[in-house]
């Protein structure tokens, strides 16, 4: 009987090694306080994380575009983690400065973040901010930048890639070119809502309202508005009528009907390169067309004075 007893203890005993080696709990204890380590450093990651987009969607909910200085910024945009997409302009708006280029941009900026503010598609994967030269410094030269206004997107994952900083010279800051860039780099699609602009509009109203007075205050003497002689006078006092001659006096009419044909050239070219607001562009279109084809109406008309028998007019006969 002892003699079996024996293996079996052995075999016991074998076992015991062969389940608990030597030198197995500390190993465990530190894979253990490893574990919970890993999983104490990832929580705190998704709580600082979520307190960070909880202020963004706060600032977001007062103003479309906040404006950032160097802490916000390194905090915000270049410390991980970050699981949102951020626009920035950098800008320099203060007076001083003196950046026409600047205010310009920051309305197409401004009309593009308004846009996606009360887009039925906002959320949290995208936000619109601005550094100011004068309250940024140390962000310019962190980034080498030495040039306003530029914008760059900084992805939720990695450093900006160079297709991240918008081509401002080549393609312009219009707000709807810029929301072009944004869904290139970040497959959010914002559609562009301009307010709607009636200075044009009031400025057509006063006129008429102007020449309306007028004639009506002169209601009861508008005979010389009918006075085909008068027109007539006028006319033969200044221009020849003849094409083998010319007064001094017509070639100074000529001059000036001229040159504003040349400014409306010049006002259409203005409104079709400029990369301003697209309401300003829109009125100087309208200007600039207007002066064309009046003064060159007129142009066209004394030509057909001179010119008995041409049988082409346009507007004025």
């Amino acid at each position: 009987m002892g003699a079996r007893a024996a293996p079996s203890r052995r075999r016991q005993g074998g076992r015991r090694l062969r389940y608990l080696p030597t030198g197995s709990f500390p190993f465990l204890l530190l894979l253990l306080l490893l574990c919970i380590q890993l999983g104490g450093g990832q929580k705190k990651k998704e709580n600082l994380l979520a307190e960070k987009v909880e202020q963004l969607m706060e600032w977001s909910s007062r103003r479309s575009i906040f404006r950032m200085n160097g802490d916000k910024f390194r905090k915000f945009i270049k410390a991980p983690p970050r699981n949102y997409s951020m626009i920035v302009m950098f800008t320099a708006l203060q007076p001083q400065r003196q950046c026409s280029v600047c205010r310009q941009a920051n309305e197409e900026y401004q009309i593009l973040a308004n846009s996606w503010r009360y887009s039925s598609a906002f959320c949290n994967k995208l936000f619109f901010s601005m550094v100011d030269y004068d309250e940024g410094t140390d962000v310019f030269q962190q980034l080498n930048m030495n040039s306003a206004p530029t914008f760059m997107h900084f992805p939720p994952k990695g450093r900006p890639k160079r297709a991240d900083t918008f081509d401002l010279q080549r393609i312009g800051f219009a707000a709807e070119q810029l929301a072009k860039w944004i869904a290139d780099r970040t497959d959010v699609h914002i559609r562009v809502f301009r307010p709607p602009n009636y200075s044009g509009t009031i400025a057509l109203a006063l006129l008429v309202s102007l020449v309306g007075g007028l004639l009506y205050l002169r209601r009861n003497n508008l005979e010389f508005i009918y006075n085909k002689t008068g027109w007539a006078m006028v006319s033969l006092s200044y221009i020849h009528g003849s094409s083998q001659a010319q007064f001094v006096a017509e070639s100074h009419i000529i001059l000036v009907l001229n040159a504003a044909i040349t400014m409306g050239m010049v006002l259409l070219n203005e409104a079709a390169t400029s990369k301003g607001d697209v309401g300003k562009r829109r009125i100087i279109c309208l200007v600039g067309l207007g002066l064309v084809v009046f003064f060159f109406s007129f142009l066209l008309s004394i030509f057909r004075s001179k010119y008995h028998g041409y049988p082409y007019s346009f507007l004025i006969k």
